[in-house]
């Protein structure tokens, strides 16, 4: 089982941190690639989305979306 990799970012102005599985961090590197966003711009619009959801589950379940959309592509 993977260990959790920590991620500082500034959200509306506030300093915060999300942990995630690297595995969950090397797609979310591919969506901003994608989107020709930063990884704190991606993280950004997912809070911006994420209504009540905790943020980290919000990035997990971006994530899996992709994944089931464009394959893992390694």
């Amino acid at each position: 089982m993977s260990s959790l990799t920590k991620r500082s970012v500034a959200l509306a102005g506030h300093a915060t941190s999300v942990a995630l599985e690297p595995e969950f961090w090397v797609v979310l590197d591919r969506i901003a690639a994608a989107r020709s966003l930063s990884k704190a711009q991606l993280l950004a619009e997912i809070d911006a989305g994420r209504g009540r959801r905790p943020l980290a589950s919000a990035c997990r379940l971006l994530a899996l979306d992709w994944v089931a959309d464009h394959g893992r592509q390694t």
